[in-house]
């Protein structure tokens, strides 16, 4: 169905929660997935319950990025690797956090982009590339001022890269997912002050899973989207289409 069938793909940031369940789904229909990101820990259980190989790396170093992917074959890419910043307007923003979400969300997935479609180039095989991105880089949301721009420049990065590879087959595409409720939004997006009046402005009026967030990653690495390059995706029950 997808032809991704002893493809090998790396999905960076895998340790997730969104990263996790796209290598669980890659693997179930086929794909030989490496599992790429930081908490080795996390990745060894993932590779113990899905059978994924294991690539550590530091998304803030091209040093570790370009060692952990030196040789590596590749087909396809995620960039799920994310940090999600504070909460802060642009007039009271800690710089420092803005940084880290830059070299986190963006120059992270780009290196990773680097170093992946020279293989990917070189092999000659064609491929594709999906960003994980947000629906934060397409609507202004309050309080997200170093996040969603973290995020809108990847959103560059994936028209760029289309343009720039689609010479060679690969195709490189985003999805920008709503908030998915994991522990780590949760003190935000979990109070009735905030959370209420948000899904009350998406037509579909829930969060989203993990899983929902997986499968269009896994669409558009696959054979269904064969002429699909350059599309930043909405999964995001709607929200930024009113």
């Amino acid at each position: 169905m997808y032809g991704l069938e002893k493809k090998p793909i790396l999905v960076a940031g895998a340790s997730g929660g969104i990263g996790a369940a796209t290598v669980r789904k890659l693997v179930e229909v086929g794909a030989t997935v490496y599992a790429g990101g930081r908490d080795k820990e996390k990745l060894e259980r993932l590779a113990a319950e899905t059978g994924c190989a294991v690539r550590p790396f530091d998304l803030t170093s091209e040093a570790s990025i370009r060692g952990a992917l030196d040789g590596l074959d590749l087909w396809g890419v995620v960039n799920c690797g994310g940090f999600g910043g504070e909460i802060a307007t642009p007039m009271d923003t800690d710089i420092a956090v803005f940084d880290k979400a830059i070299a986190i969300n963006t120059r992270g997935a780009l290196l990773v982009t680097k170093y992946a479609s020279q293989t990917m180039v070189k092999a000659g095989k064609g491929g594709s590339i999906v960003n994980v991105s947000s629906q934060a880089g397409l609507v202004a949301l309050p309080g997200h001022i170093s996040y969603a721009s973290s995020k809108a420049a990847l959103d560059s990065i994936t028209r760029v890269s289309a343009l720039e590879l689609g010479q060679y087959n690969i195709r490189v595409n985003s999805v920008n997912p709503t908030v998915v409720m994991t522990e780590m939004s949760a003190f935000y997006w979990g109070r009735p002050d905030i959370g209420e009046p948000f899904l009350s402005k998406m037509p579909l009026n829930r969060w989203a899973t993990e899983d929902e967030i997986a499968s269009p990653i896994v669409f558009l690495l696959g054979d269904g989207a064969s002429m699909i390059t350059g599309v930043s995706l909405p999964v995001d029950g709607g929200f930024t289409a009113c």
